[in-house]
């Protein structure tokens, strides 16, 4: 979460209070703050049949806009209730896309991927077999939160974000990422590594400046 009492990085929880009581900026902020996470959720939503004539900005444009016009209608207060709403809003958002393009895949779009799932393989093909303990990847998802990984992940190169998008979101086997990417396995798996480490250099460095005040 969030460090309380941070007056540059607010809790979600303090801006939802503050842009229900009608503070402009505060709502401004709360959206702005959330931008970066829907994008990596969109991209890893959005099929590669449908990244020829939707891009994944596209599909984050109109959740935002959607999710300004309905604000007054979520009830949640806290930072998980709020990103599961505008995931929601994204989700239907990728169905309605699909209808429109490719009717039959609307199920493939209606898979909702969280980053604290892990587990979750139902985002692409069987699992790579699991090895004992907690992965690195597994180690930063559940000890850090949604918005700030997805903070950090936007300054990496985007080879680093495409092969964490892939494997981590969308959980594909490393043969599969490696197709994806137009390399061969062995230099995905090392690619994976290399970027999971500068994910984990980053937020640990953002810690550090905290802790001083810098």
């Amino acid at each position: 979460m969030g460090k309380a009492g941070n007056s540059e990085t607010p809790e979600v929880s303090e801006l939802l209070e503050l842009a229900r009581d009608g503070d402009a900026d505060a709502r401004e902020r709360l959206f702005e703050l959330c931008r970066n996470y829907l994008g990596f959720v969109a991209r890893s939503q959005v099929e590669s049949w449908l990244r020829v004539k939707v891009d994944a900005s596209d599909l984050v444009q109109q959740t935002m806009l959607e999710a300004h016009r309905d604000f007054e209608r979520f009830q949640g207060g806290s930072e998980g209730e709020w990103l599961a709403w505008l995931r929601r809003i994204l989700s239907n958002n990728a169905a309605d896309f699909i209808r429109r393009y490719r009717g039959t895949a609307k199920r493939q779009a209606r898979r909702e991927i969280r980053f604290r799932d892990p587990a979750d393989t139902r985002a692409g093909g069987a699992p790579e077999p699991a090895a004992p303990g907690a992965t690195p990847s597994q180690e930063f998802l559940q000890l850090d939160n949604e918005l700030r990984v997805t903070a950090a992940m936007a300054d990496l190169p985007p080879d680093y974000q495409e092969v964490i998008l892939l494997r981590n979101l969308q959980r594909l086997p490393f043969s599969d990422v490696a197709e994806r990417m137009g390399r061969s396995r062995p230099a995905v798996q090392m690619l994976w590594m290399r970027a999971i480490r500068k994910l984990q250099a980053a937020l640990e460095e953002e810690d550090r400046q905290e802790g001083t005040g810098e």
